[in-house]
C-alpha cells in the first residue's frame, strides 16, 4: 500500500537570553521521508513566443525541444496544459480552456501542437501567469504548478500588473521561471519565483534547455503531498519578526502569514516529496527576570485548509539568565545561516552597486560575499563570485572587481546568489 511522506520537525536554537533581552532566534528543519505515493498533479508550461525569441533561432527551437522533454516527463493521469506567452497570452494545447489529462495519446497531441509556436509580439507576463491560474483552478489537484519561460524584459505592460498577477495567483499555484540568454531582467524572473514558491535559473544557451525542463518537470512530479504551512503559534505577549525559508535557497515568508487563531499564523511552503527545508524564526518575546523561563513558539505543519499533519510539533524556548556566556553563545544553526542571509544580500547589493559604477563600495560587498562563501563552505558561490572577482585572499575578502565580466556572469551569480549550503558536519 502506498503511502505519504512522515514529515518530521527539529528545532536548533541557544534558548538562554540575558537578563532583560527580548529576541529569540532558531532553526526549524522540516523534514519529508518514506513516502511513495505520486501526488496528483496539474501543470501549465507558460514559453515566451515574443519576437526577440527569433534571435537567434535557436531560443525558438530550443524551447519547443524542451516543452516537448517536459511533456515526455510528465506522469500518466497528470493534468497539462501549454500556453504561449507574449504580449498577450494564448492557450497552444489543449485549447479547450481546461486541461488535458497526460497519456500516451495527449502527449502525441501536445508535442505536435508545438509546430505552432512561432516568435512574434511583445512581452506581458501578467496575461500568462492569469491564464495558467485560470487553467489550473480547473483541476482538483493538490499538486498545482507552472514552468515558466522568458528570454525578455516584461516591456508591454506596467510593473504594477505583473505584481497584481502575482498577488491572484500566490497560494493558487507554485512556479519555476527560467530566463534564457542574457537580455532578460534578473530581478523579474526572481520576483515571479519568489512570490509563487518556486525557483528560478538562468540558462544562458538554449541547448541547456532541455535537461533544465526536464530537471524541473521531473521535480515536480516528485511532489507528494500539496500546500503545506508552517504554522507558529505564539503565547500572550510573544509574536513573530520574521520567518524566512534559508535552506535550499533564502525566502522571506514573513509577509505571507495568514492569521489561524487564537494567537497562531501560518506561512505557506508550496509542495513536498522526499526532502529537508530549513527555516529562521525570529521571535519577539516580553522580557523577564533572571531564572524565568517560556515557551517562545510552538512550530507545526498545516494542509490548505488547517488540516494538521501529522508531525511531533517543535517548540522554541526561552530561558533568561545572568550568564553573559551562556547567553551569548551562538547556535551553529543559526550562526551558519545568518551568515548564508547576508551572504545573499550583499551579492545583490555588490550587483547592483557595479551596475551604477560605485567600483569601490561593489568591491566592498562583493569582498565581504567571498569572504563569506569561503567561510561557510559554499563552493558553488565562491566559483560564481571567481567570475566577478579576482580573489586575493577568500578568508579576508580582499578582491578587485575584474575590468571584463560575461553577463552571463554576472546573471549567473545574481540569479543564484539566494542558494544555500547546509551546516558543515
Amino acid at each position: 500500500m502506498s503511502t505519504e511522506p512522515v514529515f518530521g520537525v527539529d528545532v536548533y536554537q541557544n534558548e538562554f537570553l540575558y537578563q532583560g533581552a527580548d529576541e529569540v532566534h532558531a532553526i526549524v528543519t522540516v523534514s519529508a521521508t518514506g513516502g511513495d505515493r505520486a501526488g496528483e498533479a496539474a501543470v501549465v508550461i507558460m514559453v515566451d513566443c515574443s519576437g526577440s525569441m527569433n534571435y537567434p533561432p535557436s531560443k525558438m527551437d530550443g524551447a519547443r525541444r524542451a516543452t516537448e522533454a517536459a511533456i515526455d516527463t510528465l506522469r500518466d493521469g497528470t493534468a497539462f496544459a501549454v500556453v504561449a506567452g507574449t504580449h498577450r497570452a494564448r492557450e497552444v494545447f489543449p485549447g479547450t480552456g481546461r486541461l488535458a489529462v497526460a497519456d500516451a495519446a495527449t502527449r502525441r497531441a501536445a508535442k505536435a501542437s508545438l509546430a505552432g509556436l512561432t516568435a512574434t509580439g511583445g512581452t506581458a507576463i501578467s496575461t500568462w501567469l492569469l491564464l495558467a491560474e485560470r487553467l489550473l483552478a480547473t483541476s482538483t489537484a493538490p499538486i498545482r504548478h507552472g514552468l515558466l519561460l522568458t528570454d525578455g524584459r516584461n516591456e508591454h505592460e506596467e510593473p504594477e500588473r505583473l505584481r497584481e498577477a502575482l498577488a491572484r495567483c500566490a497560494g493558487h499555484f507554485t512556479c519555476d521561471a527560467r530566463g534564457v540568454g542574457t537580455d532578460w531582467e534578473v530581478k523579474e524572473v526572481t520576483q515571479i519565483a519568489g512570490a509563487l514558491l518556486g525557483s528560478a535559473d538562468i540558462v544562458a544557451e538554449p541547448a541547456g534547455l532541455t535537461a533544465d525542463f526536464t530537471a524541473m518537470m521531473e521535480s515536480v512530479m516528485g511532489k507528494e503531498v500539496g500546500d503545506v504551512s508552517l504554522r507558529l503559534w505564539t503565547p500572550l505577549g510573544a509574536g513573530v519578526r520574521f520567518v524566512k525559508q534559508v535552506a535550499p535557497a533564502v525566502a522571506d515568508l514573513t509577509d505571507r502569514r495568514t492569521e489561524a487563531p487564537p494567537r497562531a499564523g501560518d506561512y505557506p511552503t508550496g509542495a513536498w516529496g522526499a526532502e529537508s527545508r530549513d527555516y529562521h524564526l525570529a521571535l519577539h518575546v516580553p522580557p523577564c527576570d533572571v531564572g524565568q523561563e517560556m515557551l517562545a513558539a510552538r512550530v507545526s505543519l498545516v494542509r490548505a485548509g488547517g488540516e494538521p499533519v501529522a508531525a511531533r510539533p517543535g517548540l522554541i524556548r526561552a530561558v533568561w539568565t545572568s550568564d553573559m556566556a551562556a547567553a551569548t553563545t551562538l547556535n551553529p544553526q543559526v550562526a551558519h545561516y545568518t551568515g548564508q542571509e547576508e551572504l545573499a544580500s550583499v551579492i545583490q547589493q555588490g550587483i547592483d552597486l557595479r551596475k551604477r559604477g560605485d567600483a569601490r563600495g561593489a568591491t566592498a560587498k562583493l569582498g565581504r560575499a567571498v569572504q563569506l562563501a569561503h567561510s561557510s563552505g559554499n563552493e558553488q558561490t565562491s566559483q560564481l563570485l571567481a567570475k566577478v572577482v579576482d580573489v586575493e585572499d577568500a578568508a579576508r575578502g580582499t578582491v578587485r572587481l575584474k575590468a571584463k565580466v560575461a553577463e552571463a556572469d554576472e546573471m549567473t551569480l545574481e540569479t543564484r546568489s539566494t542558494k544555500t549550503v547546509r551546516v558543515k558536519k
